[in-house]
């Protein structure tokens, strides 16, 4: 069964950009956030948003270059990407919940659905 869709990624050169997608299947979600794991790396926070854009949190390595974003009627969040540095390559993963995660946006167990995972690859 899968809960949650993700769609997007790809490969750029340096200061492209991308846009990906999550969309939940059959369910309705409060909250979105996105982890990425680079090669050897631990997952790690990138982006949160709860499905009203009230508030959104970013991580400091992509504060001013991805925006967070969400489409109510389709309960679908976006991570548009821009500015990609080769360091932004990793594994992205859509995470969400059906209830509100609020301040606990950092922790992962707080997502009880992921997604399958899109490959980001920064390179020239």
């Amino acid at each position: 069964q899968v809960d949650l869709v993700e769609s997007g990624g790809g490969s750029v050169q340096p200061g492209g950009s991308l846009r990906i997608s999550c969309a939940p299947a059959g369910r309705t979600f409060e909250s979105f956030a996105w982890f990425r794991q680079g090669p050897q790396m631990e997952r790690e926070f990138v982006a949160a948003i709860d499905k009203l854009a009230v508030t959104i949190y970013y991580a400091d390595s992509v504060k001013g270059r991805f925006t967070a974003s969400t489409d109510r009627a389709k309960n679908t969040a976006y991570l548009q990407m821009n500015s990609l540095k080769p360091e932004d390559t990793a594994v992205y993963y859509c995470a969400a919940n059906e209830y509100y995660v609020g301040s606990y946006y950092l922790d992962r167990g707080r997502y009880k659905y992921w997604g399958q995972g899109t490959q980001v690859t920064v390179s020239s």
